[in-house]
């Protein structure tokens, strides 16, 4: 099982947000979207990704000012990536160690999908439905 099925299946659709906008801007589109995080872009080309927790984390240590700051104060610059064909199992492993919840998946350097760790919980509980419904089938078949 690889992350471009996962994307096939929810969609390559990716809300990003273009450098240069404000904590606010962000604040706003991650609660419209009800999304837990948004990539940062300069055209097609991934420079950060922001998160709620992060948009948190500014407003608990800044206070009420940080809404006006540009995201770049706040954004994760050096952003860990997959690809279409990184498998479940190696972004399950590298989200589990490095404790993100969203990764963006390039193709050719450009920004072409976003998994969550939603989408790889949903995809692994598909797998293991599967794998029990088969077995139940082997198993009657014996």
């Amino acid at each position: 099982m690889n992350v471009g099925r996962i994307l096939d299946q929810k969609g390559n659709d990716v809300i990003a947000q273009e450098a240069g906008c404000t904590v606010l801007e962000v604040a706003k589109l991650l609660g419209e979207r009800r999304i837990g995080a948004v990539p940062v872009t300069k055209g097609r080309k991934l420079v950060g990704i922001i998160s709620e927790r992060d948009v948190m984390r500014g407003l608990a240590i800044r206070g009420g000012g940080v809404l006006a700051d540009d995201i770049s104060t706040l954004m994760t610059k050096s952003v860990f990536t997959c690809t279409r064909d990184d498998s479940v199992q190696h972004l399950m492993a590298m989200m589990t160690e490095r404790r993100i919840r969203h990764v963006p998946v390039l193709e050719n350097g450009e920004l072409v999908g976003m998994i969550s760790i939603g989408d790889v919980v949903k995809e692994r509980m598909q797998e293991t439905e599967q794998e029990a419904a088969a077995l139940k089938e082997y198993i009657a078949s014996a």
